[in-house]
Protein backbone atom coordinates (compact mmCIF):
# COMPACT_ATOMS: atom_id res chain seq x y z
CA UNK A 1 0.00 0.00 0.00
CA UNK A 2 1.12 3.70 -0.81
CA UNK A 3 1.85 6.07 1.62
CA UNK A 4 -1.20 8.26 0.90
CA UNK A 5 -3.26 5.42 0.72
CA UNK A 6 -2.22 4.30 3.72
CA UNK A 7 -2.88 7.83 5.05
CA UNK A 8 -6.35 8.13 3.79
CA UNK A 9 -7.16 4.16 4.98
CA UNK A 10 -6.05 5.41 9.10
CA UNK A 11 -7.83 8.64 8.38
CA UNK A 12 -11.14 7.21 7.50
CA UNK A 13 -11.39 4.99 10.79
CA UNK A 14 -14.79 5.68 12.71
CA UNK A 15 -15.58 3.78 16.12
CA UNK A 16 -19.00 2.17 15.89
CA UNK A 17 -20.79 1.53 19.12
CA UNK A 18 -22.53 -2.02 19.21
CA UNK A 19 -25.30 -1.98 21.94
CA UNK A 20 -26.56 -5.32 22.80
CA UNK A 21 -30.35 -5.81 22.39
CA UNK A 22 -32.02 -6.43 26.15
CA UNK A 23 -33.48 -10.11 25.46
CA UNK A 24 -37.17 -11.06 26.09
CA UNK A 25 -36.04 -12.62 29.75
CA UNK A 26 -34.71 -9.61 31.27
CA UNK A 27 -35.34 -9.98 34.58
CA UNK A 28 -33.86 -8.58 38.27
CA UNK A 29 -32.05 -11.90 39.63
CA UNK A 30 -29.20 -10.29 41.51
CA UNK A 31 -27.19 -12.84 40.32
CA UNK A 32 -23.42 -10.76 40.07
CA UNK A 33 -22.18 -11.19 43.57
CA UNK A 34 -20.57 -7.69 43.93
CA UNK A 35 -22.26 -5.60 41.60
CA UNK A 36 -24.42 -3.41 43.98
CA UNK A 37 -27.16 -2.59 42.14
CA UNK A 38 -27.62 -6.30 40.83
CA UNK A 39 -28.21 -7.44 44.08
CA UNK A 40 -29.73 -4.47 45.52
CA UNK A 41 -32.77 -5.35 43.19
CA UNK A 42 -32.84 -8.86 42.98
CA UNK A 43 -35.96 -10.19 43.19
CA UNK A 44 -38.00 -7.07 41.90
CA UNK A 45 -40.63 -7.45 39.03
CA UNK A 46 -38.82 -5.72 35.50
CA UNK A 47 -40.18 -4.69 32.22
CA UNK A 48 -38.40 -6.21 29.50
CA UNK A 49 -39.99 -4.28 27.32
CA UNK A 50 -39.15 -0.90 28.36
CA UNK A 51 -35.72 -1.87 28.94
CA UNK A 52 -35.71 -3.42 25.04
CA UNK A 53 -36.94 -0.21 23.77
CA UNK A 54 -34.84 1.86 26.55
CA UNK A 55 -31.71 0.85 24.66
CA UNK A 56 -33.26 1.01 21.35
CA UNK A 57 -34.16 4.90 22.16
CA UNK A 58 -30.40 5.52 23.17
CA UNK A 59 -28.75 3.81 20.15
CA UNK A 60 -31.65 5.87 17.98
CA UNK A 61 -30.55 9.58 19.79
CA UNK A 62 -26.78 8.35 19.33
CA UNK A 63 -27.47 7.51 15.31
CA UNK A 64 -29.38 10.65 14.50
CA UNK A 65 -26.73 12.55 16.26
CA UNK A 66 -24.08 11.56 13.58
CA UNK A 67 -22.35 8.25 15.53
CA UNK A 68 -21.60 5.07 14.01
CA UNK A 69 -24.19 2.65 15.92
CA UNK A 70 -24.47 -1.03 15.44
CA UNK A 71 -26.44 -3.60 17.41
CA UNK A 72 -25.50 -6.83 18.26
CA UNK A 73 -28.57 -9.81 19.36
CA UNK A 74 -29.48 -10.82 22.81
CA UNK A 75 -28.72 -14.71 23.83
CA UNK A 76 -31.09 -17.77 23.67
CA UNK A 77 -32.39 -17.34 27.41
CA UNK A 78 -33.94 -19.79 28.98
CA UNK A 79 -30.54 -21.61 28.35
CA UNK A 80 -32.90 -25.35 28.42
CA UNK A 81 -29.30 -26.92 26.92
CA UNK A 82 -27.60 -25.92 30.02
CA UNK A 83 -30.29 -27.33 32.66
CA UNK A 84 -30.04 -30.31 30.66
CA UNK A 85 -26.53 -30.99 30.92
CA UNK A 86 -26.78 -30.26 34.95
CA UNK A 87 -29.20 -33.53 35.05
CA UNK A 88 -32.67 -31.51 34.65
CA UNK A 89 -34.59 -34.13 32.11
CA UNK A 90 -38.06 -34.78 30.44
CA UNK A 91 -39.90 -32.21 27.89
CA UNK A 92 -38.90 -27.97 27.92
CA UNK A 93 -41.76 -27.71 30.34
CA UNK A 94 -40.68 -30.89 32.57
CA UNK A 95 -36.87 -29.35 32.45
CA UNK A 96 -38.23 -25.90 33.36
CA UNK A 97 -40.49 -27.09 36.28
CA UNK A 98 -38.02 -29.25 37.81
CA UNK A 99 -35.36 -26.38 37.86
CA UNK A 100 -37.86 -23.73 39.61
CA UNK A 101 -38.98 -26.54 42.23
CA UNK A 102 -35.16 -27.72 42.51
CA UNK A 103 -32.78 -25.58 41.93
CA UNK A 104 -34.78 -22.15 41.60
CA UNK A 105 -30.55 -19.69 41.42
CA UNK A 106 -30.27 -22.02 38.59
CA UNK A 107 -33.02 -21.68 36.17
CA UNK A 108 -32.60 -17.94 37.09
CA UNK A 109 -29.18 -18.07 35.70
CA UNK A 110 -29.64 -19.65 32.62
CA UNK A 111 -32.68 -16.92 31.81
CA UNK A 112 -30.05 -14.19 32.67
CA UNK A 113 -30.82 -11.16 29.87
CA UNK A 114 -26.83 -10.43 30.98
CA UNK A 115 -25.33 -10.36 27.54
CA UNK A 116 -27.61 -6.76 26.92
CA UNK A 117 -24.13 -5.50 28.54
CA UNK A 118 -21.83 -6.42 25.30
CA UNK A 119 -18.62 -4.30 26.89
CA UNK A 120 -18.59 -8.13 28.53
CA UNK A 121 -18.76 -9.54 25.01
CA UNK A 122 -15.46 -9.43 23.66
CA UNK A 123 -12.25 -7.45 23.17
CA UNK A 124 -11.23 -5.98 20.17
CA UNK A 125 -7.98 -5.28 18.83
CA UNK A 126 -8.63 -2.35 15.58
CA UNK A 127 -6.77 -3.41 12.52
CA UNK A 128 -4.55 0.24 12.59
CA UNK A 129 -2.84 -1.57 15.66
CA UNK A 130 -2.83 -4.83 14.88
CA UNK A 131 0.24 -6.31 12.73
CA UNK A 132 -1.59 -8.31 9.92
CA UNK A 133 -3.69 -5.14 9.67
CA UNK A 134 -6.96 -6.87 10.64
CA UNK A 135 -9.68 -6.45 12.63
CA UNK A 136 -9.31 -8.96 15.92
CA UNK A 137 -11.59 -10.39 18.09
CA UNK A 138 -11.95 -12.36 21.38
CA UNK A 139 -14.92 -13.91 22.97
CA UNK A 140 -14.83 -13.43 26.74
CA UNK A 141 -15.14 -16.40 28.94
CA UNK A 142 -16.83 -14.93 31.63
CA UNK A 143 -15.90 -17.95 33.61
CA UNK A 144 -16.05 -15.79 37.00
CA UNK A 145 -20.09 -15.84 37.24
CA UNK A 146 -22.32 -18.72 35.59
CA UNK A 147 -24.95 -16.83 34.01
CA UNK A 148 -22.06 -15.32 31.80
CA UNK A 149 -20.36 -18.43 31.51
CA UNK A 150 -23.14 -19.49 29.00
CA UNK A 151 -22.69 -16.36 26.55
CA UNK A 152 -19.20 -17.22 24.60
CA UNK A 153 -20.42 -19.80 21.92
CA UNK A 154 -22.89 -18.01 21.05
CA UNK A 155 -21.08 -14.51 21.41
CA UNK A 156 -18.85 -16.02 19.03
CA UNK A 157 -20.98 -17.19 16.65
CA UNK A 158 -22.41 -14.02 16.07
CA UNK A 159 -19.43 -11.81 15.52
CA UNK A 160 -18.19 -14.21 13.25
CA UNK A 161 -21.44 -13.90 11.20
CA UNK A 162 -21.64 -10.32 11.14
CA UNK A 163 -17.27 -9.83 10.51
CA UNK A 164 -17.17 -12.86 8.35
CA UNK A 165 -14.91 -11.64 5.82
CA UNK A 166 -11.45 -13.32 6.71
CA UNK A 167 -9.51 -10.55 4.56
CA UNK A 168 -10.40 -8.32 7.29
CA UNK A 169 -11.47 -9.63 10.65
CA UNK A 170 -9.37 -12.17 12.61
CA UNK A 171 -11.87 -14.65 15.34
CA UNK A 172 -9.65 -16.45 18.40
CA UNK A 173 -11.44 -18.56 20.66
CA UNK A 174 -12.27 -17.44 24.22
CA UNK A 175 -9.58 -18.10 26.74
CA UNK A 176 -9.63 -21.45 28.74
CA UNK A 177 -12.20 -21.06 31.21
CA UNK A 178 -10.43 -21.52 34.32
CA UNK A 179 -9.86 -19.00 37.46
CA UNK A 180 -6.37 -18.03 36.21
CA UNK A 181 -7.56 -16.50 32.77
CA UNK A 182 -10.87 -15.06 34.10
CA UNK A 183 -11.70 -12.38 31.20
CA UNK A 184 -14.47 -10.07 31.09
CA UNK A 185 -14.21 -8.16 28.21
CA UNK A 186 -13.54 -4.68 27.15
CA UNK A 187 -15.02 -3.86 30.57
CA UNK A 188 -11.36 -3.85 31.57
CA UNK A 189 -9.95 -2.51 28.24
CA UNK A 190 -9.42 1.01 27.09
CA UNK A 191 -7.68 1.83 23.88
CA UNK A 192 -6.02 5.44 24.05
CA UNK A 193 -4.17 7.59 20.74
CA UNK A 194 -4.80 11.49 19.76
CA UNK A 195 -7.98 9.77 17.27
CA UNK A 196 -9.36 6.21 16.28
CA UNK A 197 -7.35 6.15 13.10
CA UNK A 198 -3.95 7.02 15.08
CA UNK A 199 -2.24 3.77 16.34
CA UNK A 200 -3.34 3.42 20.02
CA UNK A 201 -1.92 2.48 23.21
CA UNK A 202 -4.26 -0.48 24.77
CA UNK A 203 -4.66 -0.22 28.63
CA UNK A 204 -5.71 -3.44 30.25
CA UNK A 205 -6.76 -3.17 33.67
CA UNK A 206 -6.99 -6.67 36.47
CA UNK A 207 -7.89 -6.87 39.60
CA UNK A 208 -5.72 -9.56 39.95
CA UNK A 209 -2.61 -11.79 39.36
CA UNK A 210 -3.55 -15.43 39.52
CA UNK A 211 0.25 -16.75 39.85
CA UNK A 212 1.42 -14.13 42.52
CA UNK A 213 1.32 -10.25 42.11
CA UNK A 214 0.20 -8.06 45.13
CA UNK A 215 -3.02 -8.07 47.01
CA UNK A 216 -6.40 -7.82 45.84
CA UNK A 217 -9.83 -7.36 47.25
CA UNK A 218 -11.14 -9.38 50.19
CA UNK A 219 -14.94 -8.48 49.75
CA UNK A 220 -15.67 -9.30 46.49
CA UNK A 221 -14.07 -10.97 43.58
CA UNK A 222 -11.83 -9.82 41.34
CA UNK A 223 -12.97 -10.60 37.86
CA UNK A 224 -10.36 -10.19 35.31
CA UNK A 225 -6.65 -11.73 35.61
CA UNK A 226 -3.26 -10.08 34.07
CA UNK A 227 -2.90 -13.44 32.88
CA UNK A 228 -6.08 -13.27 30.72
CA UNK A 229 -5.29 -9.70 29.56
CA UNK A 230 -1.62 -10.84 28.78
CA UNK A 231 -2.47 -13.57 26.41
CA UNK A 232 -5.18 -11.69 24.83
CA UNK A 233 -2.78 -9.30 24.11
CA UNK A 234 -0.41 -12.00 22.41
CA UNK A 235 -3.24 -13.10 20.97
CA UNK A 236 -3.80 -10.01 18.63
CA UNK A 237 -0.15 -9.76 17.86
CA UNK A 238 0.14 -6.55 20.28
CA UNK A 239 3.84 -5.93 21.00
CA UNK A 240 5.06 -4.33 24.85
CA UNK A 241 5.00 -1.08 23.39
CA UNK A 242 2.09 -0.82 22.48
CA UNK A 243 0.49 -2.23 25.86
CA UNK A 244 0.16 -1.26 29.60
CA UNK A 245 -0.98 -3.18 32.17
CA UNK A 246 -2.33 -1.69 35.58
CA UNK A 247 -4.22 -3.26 38.84
CA UNK A 248 -7.43 -2.14 39.53
CA UNK A 249 -7.37 -0.47 43.16
CA UNK A 250 -8.63 -3.38 45.36
CA UNK A 251 -10.44 -0.90 47.76
CA UNK A 252 -12.58 0.16 44.76
CA UNK A 253 -13.39 -3.41 43.71
CA UNK A 254 -14.72 -4.39 47.26
CA UNK A 255 -16.75 -0.93 47.14
CA UNK A 256 -18.68 -2.30 43.99
CA UNK A 257 -16.20 -1.28 40.94
CA UNK A 258 -16.35 -5.06 39.92
CA UNK A 259 -15.21 -3.59 36.36
CA UNK A 260 -12.77 -1.00 35.33
CA UNK A 261 -15.06 0.78 33.34
CA UNK A 262 -17.50 1.60 36.65
CA UNK A 263 -14.42 4.11 37.50
CA UNK A 264 -12.67 4.80 34.07
CA UNK A 265 -13.42 5.60 30.92
CA UNK A 266 -11.18 6.37 27.89
CA UNK A 267 -11.75 7.83 24.34
CA UNK A 268 -9.17 9.11 22.12
CA UNK A 269 -6.41 10.71 24.48
CA UNK A 270 -8.91 11.66 26.85
CA UNK A 271 -8.63 9.36 30.37
CA UNK A 272 -11.48 9.79 32.60
CA UNK A 273 -11.26 8.28 36.04
CA UNK A 274 -11.58 8.29 39.60
CA UNK A 275 -8.04 8.65 41.63
CA UNK A 276 -8.93 5.03 42.94
CA UNK A 277 -8.93 3.79 39.70
CA UNK A 278 -5.62 2.48 40.06
CA UNK A 279 -3.55 0.85 42.46
CA UNK A 280 -0.95 3.06 41.32
CA UNK A 281 -1.97 6.00 39.72
CA UNK A 282 1.10 7.51 38.69
CA UNK A 283 2.36 4.71 37.18
CA UNK A 284 -0.07 3.98 34.93
CA UNK A 285 -0.15 7.64 33.82
CA UNK A 286 3.42 7.58 33.35
CA UNK A 287 3.57 4.16 31.10
CA UNK A 288 0.45 5.36 28.94
CA UNK A 289 2.58 8.91 28.60
CA UNK A 290 5.49 7.17 27.62
CA UNK A 291 3.54 5.04 24.95
CA UNK A 292 0.87 7.15 23.35
CA UNK A 293 2.42 9.16 20.16
CA UNK A 294 -0.27 12.21 21.20
CA UNK A 295 -0.69 13.39 24.37
CA UNK A 296 -2.74 12.06 26.84
CA UNK A 297 -5.21 13.98 28.39
CA UNK A 298 -6.26 12.63 32.10
CA UNK A 299 -9.47 14.39 34.07
CA UNK A 300 -8.70 12.98 37.32
CA UNK A 301 -11.85 13.22 39.68
CA UNK A 302 -10.95 13.05 43.82
CA UNK A 303 -12.19 10.87 45.81
CA UNK A 304 -13.04 14.57 47.83
CA UNK A 305 -15.51 15.27 45.12
CA UNK A 306 -16.94 12.13 44.51
CA UNK A 307 -17.13 9.62 46.89
CA UNK A 308 -16.99 5.66 45.86
CA UNK A 309 -20.32 4.86 47.07
CA UNK A 310 -21.79 7.90 44.68
CA UNK A 311 -19.84 6.94 41.58
CA UNK A 312 -20.83 3.25 41.84
CA UNK A 313 -24.61 4.12 42.33
CA UNK A 314 -24.87 7.06 39.43
CA UNK A 315 -22.26 4.96 37.07
CA UNK A 316 -20.76 8.34 36.00
CA UNK A 317 -17.69 6.47 35.16
CA UNK A 318 -20.00 3.54 33.58
CA UNK A 319 -20.82 6.62 30.95
CA UNK A 320 -20.12 6.88 26.75
CA UNK A 321 -17.47 9.30 25.62
CA UNK A 322 -17.71 9.81 22.17
CA UNK A 323 -15.36 11.83 19.76
CA UNK A 324 -16.62 14.79 17.28
CA UNK A 325 -15.66 15.82 14.13
CA UNK A 326 -15.00 19.35 15.44
CA UNK A 327 -12.28 17.30 18.34
CA UNK A 328 -15.05 17.83 21.16
CA UNK A 329 -16.55 15.01 22.80
CA UNK A 330 -19.75 14.17 24.37
CA UNK A 331 -20.11 12.35 27.57
CA UNK A 332 -23.54 10.38 27.63
CA UNK A 333 -24.56 9.85 31.18
CA UNK A 334 -27.51 7.92 32.69
CA UNK A 335 -30.32 9.60 34.71
CA UNK A 336 -29.28 9.05 38.21
CA UNK A 337 -25.53 11.03 37.56
CA UNK A 338 -28.07 14.34 37.25
CA UNK A 339 -30.10 13.17 40.70
CA UNK A 340 -27.06 13.06 42.40
CA UNK A 341 -26.60 16.87 43.47
CA UNK A 342 -22.40 16.24 44.05
CA UNK A 343 -22.17 14.24 41.00
CA UNK A 344 -23.97 16.81 39.05
CA UNK A 345 -21.80 19.29 40.28
CA UNK A 346 -18.68 17.78 39.40
CA UNK A 347 -19.80 17.26 35.77
CA UNK A 348 -21.23 20.90 35.25
CA UNK A 349 -17.89 22.39 37.59
CA UNK A 350 -14.66 20.36 36.80
CA UNK A 351 -16.12 18.07 33.58
CA UNK A 352 -17.89 20.46 30.96
CA UNK A 353 -15.57 23.85 32.59
CA UNK A 354 -12.33 22.05 32.55
CA UNK A 355 -9.50 22.37 30.47
CA UNK A 356 -10.56 18.96 28.57
CA UNK A 357 -12.73 18.32 25.40
CA UNK A 358 -15.72 17.25 26.84
CA UNK A 359 -17.83 19.96 25.94
CA UNK A 360 -21.63 18.27 26.36
CA UNK A 361 -23.14 16.05 28.87
CA UNK A 362 -26.44 13.98 27.15
CA UNK A 363 -28.55 12.47 29.87
CA UNK A 364 -29.78 9.01 29.56
CA UNK A 365 -32.49 6.78 30.73
CA UNK A 366 -31.62 3.16 31.00
CA UNK A 367 -33.21 2.72 34.46
CA UNK A 368 -33.95 -0.76 33.30
CA UNK A 369 -30.62 -1.58 32.65
CA UNK A 370 -29.08 0.45 35.68
CA UNK A 371 -31.06 -1.72 38.23
CA UNK A 372 -29.45 -4.65 37.19
CA UNK A 373 -25.81 -3.22 37.33
CA UNK A 374 -25.12 -1.50 33.87
CA UNK A 375 -25.26 1.96 32.48
CA UNK A 376 -24.71 2.88 29.25
CA UNK A 377 -20.98 2.29 28.67
CA UNK A 378 -21.99 -1.44 29.90
CA UNK A 379 -24.36 -1.75 26.60
CA UNK A 380 -21.63 -1.00 23.99
CA UNK A 381 -18.56 -2.78 22.60
CA UNK A 382 -16.38 -0.31 20.63
CA UNK A 383 -15.08 -1.14 17.37
CA UNK A 384 -12.90 1.31 15.39
CA UNK A 385 -13.45 0.50 11.70
CA UNK A 386 -12.02 1.55 8.54
CA UNK A 387 -14.66 2.80 5.82
CA UNK A 388 -13.57 -0.77 3.86
CA UNK A 389 -13.73 -3.04 7.17
CA UNK A 390 -17.47 -1.38 7.53
CA UNK A 391 -18.14 -2.17 4.17
CA UNK A 392 -16.83 -5.92 4.86
CA UNK A 393 -19.23 -6.35 8.06
CA UNK A 394 -22.06 -8.99 6.85
CA UNK A 395 -25.95 -8.76 7.43
CA UNK A 396 -27.78 -5.45 8.87
CA UNK A 397 -25.47 -4.74 12.08
CA UNK A 398 -25.46 -0.75 11.73
CA UNK A 399 -28.60 0.76 12.48
CA UNK A 400 -29.99 2.93 10.24
CA UNK A 401 -33.81 4.59 9.95
CA UNK A 402 -35.48 1.22 8.56
CA UNK A 403 -33.88 -1.01 10.91
CA UNK A 404 -34.57 0.63 13.78
CA UNK A 405 -38.11 0.68 13.23
CA UNK A 406 -38.56 -2.69 12.45
CA UNK A 407 -36.45 -3.43 15.78
CA UNK A 408 -39.15 -1.82 17.83
CA UNK A 409 -42.09 -3.25 15.92
CA UNK A 410 -40.52 -6.69 16.87
CA UNK A 411 -40.11 -6.03 20.31
CA UNK A 412 -43.59 -4.73 20.73
CA UNK A 413 -44.85 -7.74 19.08
CA UNK A 414 -42.64 -10.53 20.86
CA UNK A 415 -41.88 -8.32 25.07
CA UNK A 416 -43.60 -8.82 27.55
CA UNK A 417 -44.03 -5.70 29.71
CA UNK A 418 -43.75 -7.10 33.21
CA UNK A 419 -41.90 -10.49 34.18
CA UNK A 420 -40.92 -11.77 38.00
CA UNK A 421 -38.73 -14.27 39.18
CA UNK A 422 -42.21 -16.82 39.17
CA UNK A 423 -42.41 -16.24 35.18
CA UNK A 424 -39.56 -17.67 34.55
CA UNK A 425 -40.53 -21.55 34.47
CA UNK A 426 -43.65 -20.57 32.20
CA UNK A 427 -43.22 -22.19 28.87
CA UNK A 428 -44.85 -19.83 27.39
CA UNK A 429 -42.11 -17.38 27.77
CA UNK A 430 -39.49 -19.61 26.68
CA UNK A 431 -41.67 -20.59 23.00
CA UNK A 432 -42.43 -16.70 22.81
CA UNK A 433 -38.56 -16.31 23.32
CA UNK A 434 -37.46 -18.74 20.49
CA UNK A 435 -40.08 -17.15 17.82
CA UNK A 436 -38.74 -13.82 18.87
CA UNK A 437 -34.79 -15.05 18.38
CA UNK A 438 -35.85 -16.86 14.93
CA UNK A 439 -37.59 -13.64 13.10
CA UNK A 440 -34.55 -11.35 14.75
CA UNK A 441 -31.70 -13.50 12.89
CA UNK A 442 -33.84 -12.78 10.03
CA UNK A 443 -34.08 -9.06 10.30
CA UNK A 444 -30.71 -9.07 10.98
CA UNK A 445 -29.27 -10.77 8.19
CA UNK A 446 -26.98 -13.27 10.47
CA UNK A 447 -28.01 -16.50 9.47
CA UNK A 448 -28.25 -19.46 12.61
CA UNK A 449 -26.34 -18.54 15.29
CA UNK A 450 -28.61 -20.08 17.98
CA UNK A 451 -28.55 -23.56 19.69
CA UNK A 452 -31.60 -24.23 18.37
CA UNK A 453 -31.47 -23.17 14.83
CA UNK A 454 -27.93 -25.21 14.61
CA UNK A 455 -30.32 -28.29 16.13
CA UNK A 456 -33.12 -27.66 13.94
Amino acid sequence: MSGDAMNDAVSDVQEVNFDGLVGPTHNYAGLAHGNVASMRHGGLEANPREAALQGLEKMKSLMDAGYAQGVLPPQQRPDLGALRALGFGGSDAQVLARAAEQAPHLLRAVCSASSMWTANAATVTPGVDAPDGRVHFTPANLQSSFHRYLEPQTTGRVLAAIFSDAGHFAHHPALPATPAFSDEGAANHTRLAGDHGEAGVHLYVYGRQAFGGERGPVRYPARQTREASEAIARQHGLSDAQCVFAQQHPDAIDAGVFHNDVIAVGNGPVLLYHDMAFRNEAGTLDALRERMASPLIPVRVPSEAIALDDAVSTYLFNSQLLSNPDGSMTLVVPGECQENESVWRVIQDLLLAGYNPISEVVVKDVKQSMRNGGGPACLRLRVALSAAERGAMSGRALLTEKLYAELIAWVERHYRDRLGPGDLADPALARETLTALDELTGLLRIGSVYPFQLDA
